[in-house]
């Protein structure tokens, strides 16, 4: 079935008004701030029963755009990732799970657009800080890819050698950060471009790092000297600050495009030392302030860079919260990180992929508003294409839907997404339209709940030889009691619909 868009994808850049400042490029700049496992009920402003103190990020709500329904591709990180900088589920190209230390190729190929890519193109400066998480090509002294991600694989690695797929190869000017989780994966050290200018030198000694329940999520690997587990996210913000101070005082005149990838608040929660115990909440609620206090510091750097106000800022998480988190946090400190939503990071249910999203643009995005549009992080790049007038082809972004009207206050009440795809790293798919979600699969499509600690947490099966799972997510928003046998026609409508769009090789309509 061919999909038809009614109208043009695109934007003109000056059918937009645009916040300027003075003297500076007439498209906006981009700040694209992506936590790691931080859940819905993690930020204040989603959650007023939340432990942490999160300031900036309800900063950041009262000032700009709050959405209330915004989900990640995926309940995991690799997937969600990918499909970030392609607009296209990672389901399509049939990845299952998550790469870890040098783990690759890169799932992006060579000649695909991305995010970055269209975004250069349109006259960008395009820089990433963080965690990549989407696979890389590491060679061993013969040449030849090594195929093994774990302890035994980063051992062979010659590092004189370049990686030949790193993020500067699909699309970004700039790259400063880890291969994957990087406090957690085999490999501890910093990639600079597509080299590793500080090798790892010596396996990681564990005995000098915390001991805390939410301090056993890191693999023994090799580490480089200058690899602190502690101040990650400080040499983040440090690189991404570097960047800013340096496009602005080069480039006034360019706008910029900055992918600022946290490692914040994967476990293990690691807070640097300013930030242990400055909350009530343990070490996790530690690291929860402190991703919010780098966000803060990035907002203040573009004010000081006299910039903010033609900065369009983006905030949002990769998936949910991780189950050790919410889990402890819960019993610990009474902060619940999924709350209100059911299930929790590798689930399909609400938890597992409903996200916090929100966006800031002063003179464009009302203050203090919020919209309850069902949106996808799949849809960043049909709306940055849209904001900048870039024209995407038909062969890319292929589940990417224009979003901007909503962010100017233009959609009114019409639905963008007609239908909205989620999978697990199980490849577990669901649909979603409008209060109707459909699962294709038994269970959660993650975790298990019939074994562990979170058998505390699983919920009665009112349908259990159900081959699927329906819920009304406007009457049952905890996803408790499933509808399959009681809605078969609504069952198997979707069940058709989400047949198709997996078929059709793509959910968002194309040119004509």
């Amino acid at each position: 079935m061919v999909l038809v868009f009614q109208g043009s994808l695109s934007v003109r850049a000056q059918e937009v008004k645009l916040g300027n400042v003075d003297g500076l490029a007439p498209l906006p700049n981009i700040l694209f701030i992506l936590a790691d496992d931080l859940g819905y009920g993690d930020v204040g402003c989603y959650n007023r029963e939340s432990k942490i103190p999160t300031p900036h990020l309800d900063r950041l709500a009262l000032e700009g755009m709050r959405f209330t329904d915004a989900h990640s591709p995926s309940t995991v990180c690799t997937p969600t990732r990918y499909s970030l900088l392609t607009g296209q589920m990672a389901f399509r190209i049939n990845y299952r799970n998550v790469f870890s230390g040098i783990g690759g190729p890169c799932l992006i190929k060579n000649n695909q657009l991305t995010l970055p890519q269209m975004l250069r193109e349109r006259g960008y400066s395009t820089a990433m800080t963080g965690k990549w998480h989407i696979g890389l090509s590491f060679l061993d002294q013969g040449g030849k890819l090594i195929t093994k991600p774990d302890l035994e694989g980063v051992k062979l690695v010659d590092y004189s050698r370049a990686i030949s797929d790193a993020p500067i190869h699909r699309g970004f000017d700039r790259f400063f950060g880890t291969a994957c989780c990087p406090t957690t994966d085999f490999l501890y050290a910093y990639i600079d471009g597509d080299r590793i200018p500080v090798p790892p030198t010596k396996l990681l000694d564990k005995t000098k790092l915390p001991k805390h329940a939410y301090s056993v999520d890191n693999r023994l690997g090799m580490v480089a000297p200058d690899f602190n587990l502690e101040e990650v996210d400080m040499v983040f913000l440090k690189k991404s600050r570097e960047f800013l101070e340096s496009h602005v005082l080069r480039s006034p005149r360019k706008p910029f495009f900055l992918f600022h990838s946290m490692q914040a608040v994967h476990l293990p929660s690691f807070p640097a030392p300013q930030f242990k115990g400055i909350t009530k909440a343990g070490p996790h609620g530690d690291f929860i302030h402190q991703l919010d206090h780098i966000v803060g510091e990035l907002m203040k750097t573009l004010e000081k860079l006299g910039v903010a106000d033609n900065t369009l800022v983006i905030f949002t998480s990769d998936n949910g919260p991780e189950t050790t988190s919410v889990v402890r946090m819960r019993a610990d400190y009474g902060h619940d990180g999924a709350k209100p939503w059911r299930g929790v990071k590798r689930d399909q249910w609400e938890g597992g992929h409903r996200v916090p999203f929100l966006v800031r643009w002063p003179n464009n995005i009302a203050p203090n508003s919020s919209s309850s549009q069902t949106i996808s992080l799949t849809d960043i790049m049909a709306t940055f294409a849209a904001l900048t007038g870039a024209m995407l082809p038909n062969n890319a972004a292929e589940d990417s839907f224009n979003i901007l009207p909503v962010l100017l206050g233009k959609a009114g009440r019409k639905p963008i997404r007609d239908f909205t795809l989620h999978q697990t790293n199980s490849l577990a798919l669901s649909i979603r339209q409008g209060p109707w979600k459909y699962l294709d699969h038994q269970g959660s499509g993650g975790n298990r709940y019939d074994k562990g600690a979170l058998v505390a947490f699983a919920l009665p099966d009112n349908a259990p030889t159900a081959l699927g799972q329906l819920y009304n997510l406007e009457t049952d928003p905890g996803e408790t009691k499933n509808l399959y046998f009681e809605q078969p026609l609504k069952v198997k409508e979707l069940k058709a619909k989400l047949d198709e769009l997996v078929k059709a090789g793509r959910s968002a309509p194309v040119m004509r």
